[in-house]
């Protein structure tokens, strides 16, 4: 045990200097006042209260958490089928199928949102293709919908993943004790396959919906600067405005809000395993009794 927490050492101080160290700095600077350095801190937090007090911050907050929570519920409709299909074939073709989803993911997300942008473009590929149904006009770059879209095309894979574990791993006599007992197969996907995800449906809405939150340069690159997201205003705040102090306690709101949000699935994910434990309990008891 020694040998090990000896060996444990330097991961621990490299997560104390890489993560715990700029937090604890971001959160000392969103209490100073402008433009004081460490050694004369002066306490204050007028920086949070001037964000709560400015509805323009607030409405920025919001639409950020409102594209979050849309980019979670479509990557969910849209992953949970595509696990689906993949877990359902043979081990062969999930592995290619898998790569396939993977593979772009190998390409950093900044050339991969650059590329839509030639995609969704005036004269572009896509508009031209509706040009032909004489859909031609339509704007599609720097809207909310070509932010969306971007958002929907870095995060899904998260999702997809998440959620093809959970199926793969699940017990497959299951299915099979459900179908002897007459289950038709509508049944037993609502009793049976869909609670036994529902660990890797909870653990893809939090890996999509907390990078979504915050995200800054697919609004910028996809959003033209029109569609300001919590993510530009904290990119802004710390290199064209160089109020480090605000950018500092807009950063550790949103830090708060995505603890509070884990906490939330956490117990979520708790309360389930709990009543599955409980219904598991149940169905021994009676079938000891009977």
């Amino acid at each position: 045990m020694k040998r090990f927490s000896k060996l444990a050492l330097p991961y621990v101080v490299w997560a104390a200097l890489m993560l715990v160290l700029p937090m604890l700095l971001i959160a000392l600077y969103s209490v100073m006042e402008q433009g004081n350095s460490i050694i004369s801190f002066s306490f204050t937090l007028d920086h949070y209260v001037k964000f709560f007090t400015d509805p323009d911050f607030l409405l920025i907050l919001w639409r950020s958490i409102a594209i979050a929570a849309k980019t979670t519920l479509i990557c969910l409709l849209l992953g949970y089928p595509a696990a689906y299909f993949i877990s359902k074939c043979s081990e062969k073709a999930q592995n290619v199928l898998i790569l396939c989803i993977t593979l772009p993911m190998w390409i950093n997300m900044l050339v991969r949102t650059y590329a839509w942008i030639g995609i969704l473009s005036e004269g572009g590929i896509l508009q031209r293709i509706l040009g032909l149904f004489g859909l031609g006009d339509m704007e599609l770059l720097y809207t909310e919908g070509s932010v969306l879209l971007g958002m929907v095309y870095n995060f899904l894979p998260f999702m997809i993943l998440q959620v093809h574990t959970s199926l793969t791993k699940m017990d497959h006599s299951l299915l099979e004790a459900s179908a002897d007992l007459g289950a038709d197969p509508v049944q037993t996907f609502r009793r049976v396959t869909l609670p036994l995800s529902l660990p890797g449906v909870i653990n893809g809405i939090t890996l999509v919906f907390l990078p979504a939150v915050s995200s800054f340069f697919i609004p910028k690159l996809l959003g033209g600067g029109q569609y300001f997201l919590i993510g530009n205003m904290i990119e802004n705040q710390f290199i064209t405005v160089g109020e480090w102090n605000f950018g500092s306690a807009i950063s550790m709101i949103i830090a708060v809000i995505m603890m509070l949000l884990m906490m939330a699935v956490r117990r979520i994910e708790q309360h389930n395993q709990g009543i599955r434990k409980t219904g598991l309990r149940t169905r021994s008891g009676k079938e000891a009794q009977s």
